[in-house]
């Protein structure tokens, strides 16, 4: 179940112990691993941070993508994790996470997801465009946080 926002019932009520960037590591996961989205909050207390957080159009397709398929982890350090998705369109959902209370650059190569050739980022927490790469590049994550992008081969 997904713990954002303001969760608990009756007295219990109180808003959710992750931090943003958690929270975002949270929905970021849960797309990745097409897990059902079960919201644990009180809809009729949706702050706007929390509504956003469920509301993102391109988040909600990485988890709904009719492919159906899962991501598989592609790399593991001590400090961060990569978690890569593929989609029916033939682009790749990645998510960058961070373990660690500092900021973290995370460093992605291309070749650890079969991806050759140049690719357009996009940003699908922030829906915006990030430009283009060929062989690796690598995206600073806030402590315990994510990133979570779409790369799309520019002959698509």
């Amino acid at each position: 179940m997904l713990v954002v926002g303001w969760v608990g019932w009756g007295p219990a009520l109180h808003y959710s112990k992750l931090t943003p960037d958690e929270q975002y590591t949270h929905l970021s996961l849960w797309s990745l691993l097409s897990s059902p989205l079960l919201i644990g909050c009180d809809l009729n207390q949706l702050d706007p941070f929390t509504m956003n957080l469920l509301i993102n159009d391109e988040v909600l397709e990485v988890n709904q993508d009719p492919l159906g398929k899962q991501a598989v982890l592609v790399r593991r350090t001590n400090d961060f994790e990569i978690w890569a998705k593929e989609l029916e369109d033939g682009s790749k959902a990645v998510g960058l996470f961070n373990k660690t209370e500092k900021p973290v650059n995370v460093p992605v190569e291309m070749k650890d997801m079969a991806c050759e050739g140049v690719y357009n980022i996009r940003d699908c927490w922030r829906q915006s465009d990030l430009g283009s790469v060929r062989g690796h590049f690598e995206m600073k994550v806030l402590p315990h946080g994510a990133r979570l992008i779409n790369l799309r081969s520019k002959t698509d």
